[in-house]
C-alpha cells in the first residue's frame, strides 16, 4: 500500500447522480474504514471566502503581542480565547503553537447546582477590538463549514448502509462547534519539534485547512507516520472518537500529530471540529457491517463517556491546566 497520499474524495459527487453518488459511497466507506482521515474537494468553499478568513487570521496574529493578550483564554472560563505559544499541553507535553479558539456564539451557561461542568463550555468568545473583521470572517466559517459536515456526515453514513438521518437529532439544537486558528512559529529552539503532539479528536468530524507548509502526519497502518500533502482547496478530515464508539470500531479516529517547521518558518492552520451538543448520548449506529466491527481501542488514560460532554471537557481541563486551575479547580477535583 502507499501511503504517499490520502484518498481523495470528491464530495460534489453526490449531486451527481446515483452511478457518481454510488462510487462517491464507495469511496467514502474505504477511506473511513481503513484510514480514518481523507482529502475532501468538492465542498463548494470558495476561494475568496477562505481568502477572507486566512488573511484576518494573519492579521490577527500579527498584531502587537498585547492586544493578542487582551484576549487571552486565561481570561475565560468557556477556554475561549487567545493562547500563548508553549501554554498549551497535548499528551502531557507542550504544543509549540499559538492560537486562538472559536465557538458558535452564545450566552454563557453556567452550570446550575447539579447540571454537569462540561456546560461551562458554552459562551462568548473574545475578539479583538482592532479586528472586527475577524469575527465576521470566523463565524461565517462556522456557519458555512457546519453546513459542508453535515452534509459529509449523512454521506458517510449511507456509504456504509446507516441510516443517514440517525444522528440529526444531537445535531438540531445547539451543535458544539469549534474553530481554532493556529500559528506555529517554527521550531522551538530545544531540540523538540513538537507542533501538536500525537493524538485522536474526540468528537465525530474535524476539516482541517492547512497552508502549503506541510507538516501534518497520519499514523498508518504500518504504524509509522507518514506526511500529509497540502492540496489547494481541499480540506484534510479526520473522525473523531465519537464515531469509533459509535460503530463499535469499524470506522477508525486515527491518531495525528504535527511536527513544527524547521528554523523560523511560520506554519499556519485552521481546524474545524463539527460536534453535537454537549449533553448528546451517542447511541450505537445500526448498519450492516456492525456485526464484524473489531470493537473500540481502549486507552486507560483516555477513557470514553456516554455524554459527549464529558470528553469534551476531559480535553479542555488536560490542554489548558491555566485556564483549569484559574476557574475550575473544582471541576479538577472531580476529575
Amino acid at each position: 500500500m502507499s501511503y504517499l497520499q490520502l484518498p481523495v474524495i470528491d464530495l460534489a459527487a453526490a449531486d451527481r447522480g446515483p452511478q457518481a453518488r454510488a462510487l462517491l459511497h464507495a469511496q467514502l466507506h474505504s477511506a473511513a474504514h481503513d484510514v480514518g482521515f481523507f482529502q475532501l474537494t468538492g465542498h463548494g468553499v470558495s476561494e475568496a471566502e477562505t481568502a477572507a478568513l486566512t488573511g484576518a487570521m494573519r492579521a490577527f496574529f500579527a498584531l502587537p503581542e498585547a492586544d493578542r493578550l487582551a484576549v487571552s483564554n486565561l481570561n475565560s472560563p468557556h477556554f475561549r480565547g487567545y493562547t500563548r505559544t508553549g501554554d498549551e499541553r497535548t499528551g502531557g507535553s507542550r504544543d509549540w503553537r499559538d492560537q486562538l479558539d472559536i465557538g458558535a456564539e452564545r450566552p454563557a451557561h453556567v452550570p446550575a447546582p447539579g447540571e454537569p461542568g462540561y456546560w461551562w463550555l458554552e459562551g462568548p468568545n473574545q475578539w479583538p477590538a482592532a479586528l472586527p473583521a475577524l469575527r465576521t470572517a470566523a463565524l461565517g466559517w462556522i456557519d458555512r463549514l457546519s453546513g459542508v459536515a453535515d452534509k459529509l456526515l449523512h454521506e458517510l453514513l449511507a456509504a456504509i448502509g446507516a441510516p443517514p438521518d440517525f444522528y440529526d437529532e444531537i445535531f438540531a439544537d445547539r451543535p458544539h462547534l469549534h474553530l481554532k486558528l493556529v500559528r506555529y512559529p517554527g521550531s522551538a529552539g530545544d531540540g523538540s519539534d513538537q507542533g501538536v503532539g500525537a493524538h485522536k479528536d474526540y468528537g465525530f468530524l474535524t476539516l482541517l485547512h492547512q497552508d502549503e507548509i506541510g507538516g501534518l502526519q497520519v499514523q498508518r497502518a504500518d504504524g509509522l507516520f507518514h506526511e500529509v500533502p497540502p492540496i489547494p482547496g481541499a480540506f484534510v478530515v479526520n473522525l473523531g472518537e465519537l464515531l469509533e464508539v459509535a460503530t463499535n470500531g469499524y470506522l477508525l479516529a486515527t491518531n495525528h500529530r504535527v511536527v513544527s517547521p524547521p528554523g523560523a518558518t511560520e506554519r499556519y492552520s485552521m481546524p474545524f471540529f463539527y460536534n453535537p451538543r454537549l449533553d448528546a448520548r451517542i447511541a450505537p449506529l445500526p448498519f450492516p457491517h456492525a456485526a464484524g466491527a473489531p470493537g473500540v481501542t481502549t486507552d486507560p488514560a483516555n477513557p470514553l463517556f456516554a455524554e459527549y460532554g464529558r470528553n469534551e471537557l476531559k480535553g479542555w481541563l488536560r490542554a489548558h491546566p491555566q485556564v483549569a486551575a484559574r476557574h475550575h479547580r473544582d471541576l479538577l477535583i472531580a476529575a
